[in-house]
């Protein structure tokens, strides 16, 4: 750690979960990444059944067939918008890795902090239908704890009786990034032991999709889906819309050693800022981003050489790919440039799975823990040509070995938000 973080806990992670399109747990995510895969496909379900001519995005990457009783008692399932129910799901996973008994923890000491984009939208979507049709009486009372961006945060603390601090972040695609540094800082102030964090987001209904196509985010490659996905790529069109979540535990190192639990690895630094700039393109020269990057080296105490793996925002989109780059470059100079020898790899697991919105960072958060853990770099598919001056490492196509100590994690969001946490492997 920095100098100046030295008399701060050390934190580290001892439990993670997803749910994707790729899987419904970490290792079948991990096995998807590892392997290539994509998750992406035709728009399928309720308000996608008909199309016409005016709707020209038809790809998503969906989780097909969800099922949440496989962890939530089906009674609560009604009760919990998609979003957290991936979420909730994630961090039952999360903790059973753990092996927390959180009955033997004093509650005021564990916290939640999970984040979305956009929160309970097909929740509000289902509930202006049928106010539409039936009638005000007609609507859930479960209707407003169903729809709020915090719901998922508050579904955790409630299962496992957490009554430290608790909250959500909604930075759009920065805030599973946001609501994994609010907790790790949390901690460094000496305010909890454990904290469960990361970020979900299940907006896959016709009003996001037509949102998005409306502002020509979304790529259009609808008779490849599997193919749409391609960040760095000179023929990328934009980001394919995806749900999942990414959720953590995270404890401070004498906790963690104290109940003799297995720690996957360190959560070293975060850097946050802000573009200010557009409310939805990045900075052209990547200058924010660069600046949340150099701000978590900072906090971890590491030189910009010490990094093996970036994994990337890497969206797919024109203006988005280009500034990361752009940053890269600047942050990273001839360690990141691919033509000079450059060692630092780059990779976008968004080719594979999409674009989670809010719940990205933490799904992408999984990829780094993957990576440090098995020496195994997920590629960015879909990857046949660089667009001009990109000049680093995307790992194309197929995944690399490489020993990994410490990674970087990426995400930026609407707003000009940015956010970079950097993990490394834990030596005790």
């Amino acid at each position: 750690m920095s100098p100046s973080a030295t008399d701060k806990p050390r934190v580290v992670i001892t439990g993670m979960g997803t749910v994707t399109n790729l899987g419904r747990d970490f290792p079948t995510t991990w096995d998807g990444m590892i392997r290539g895969s994509s998750g992406i496909s035709t728009l399928r379900g309720e308000g996608f059944e008909k199309w016409d001519d005016k709707w020209n995005v038809r790809i998503a990457g969906q989780i097909h067939d969800w099922d949440p009783t496989f962890r939530i008692e089906a009674r609560e399932v009604k009760k919990i918008d998609r979003f957290a129910q991936l979420g909730l799901c994630a961090a039952i996973e999360a903790v059973e890795q753990s092996g927390l008994d959180f009955s033997k923890e004093d509650p005021t000491r564990c916290g939640v902090v999970i984040g979305s984009g956009i929160g309970g939208i097909l929740t509000i979507e289902d509930g202006v239908n049928l106010l539409a049709e039936k009638g005000p009486g007609r609507l859930s009372p479960f209707t407003v704890p169903k729809l709020m961006a915090n719901g998922c945060a508050g579904q955790v603390s409630i299962r496992y009786g957490l009554q430290g601090h608790s909250s959500s972040h909604t930075t759009a695609c920065a805030s599973s990034g946001h609501s994994i540094a609010d907790a790790m800082q949390t901690m460094q102030r000496g305010e909890a032991d454990v904290m469960i964090s990361g970020g979900a987001e299940g907006a896959i209904g016709p009003i996001c999709v037509a949102a998005f196509m409306s502002m020509r985010a979304l790529s259009t490659r609808n008779h490849e889906p599997q193919m749409a996905s391609r960040p760095f790529d000179v023929d990328r069109d934009g980001f394919v819309l995806a749900e999942g979540a990414g959720v953590f535990v995270l404890e401070t190192e004498t906790h963690a050693k104290a109940r003799g639990a297995t720690i996957l690895c360190e959560l070293m630094g975060v850097g946050t800022s802000s573009d200010a700039g557009h409310i939805t393109a990045p900075d052209a020269q990547g200058k924010g981003a660069a600046r949340s990057m150099r701000a978590a080296l900072q906090h971890a105490g590491l030189d910009p050489t010490e990094i093996d793996y970036v994994n990337a925002h890497g969206t797919s989109t024109p203006l988005g790919d280009a500034a990361e780059v752009a940053a890269c470059l600047s942050v990273f100079g001839d360690h990141a440039r691919a033509s000079t020898g450059g060692k630092l790899l780059i990779s976008s697991t968004k080719s594979m799975h999409g674009h989670c919105l809010g719940g990205s960072g933490g799904v992408e958060m999984g990829a780094c823990i993957g990576a440090i853990q098995h020496g195994l770099i997920p590629p960015t598919i879909n990857l046949d040509q660089p667009d001009a001056g990109f000049d680093l490492d995307f790992v194309p196509h197929t995944t690399r070995e490489k020993t990994v100590k410490n990674v970087m994690n990426n995400t930026f969001g609407f707003g000009g938000h940015n956010v970079t946490l950097i993990l490394g492997r834990y030596d005790g």
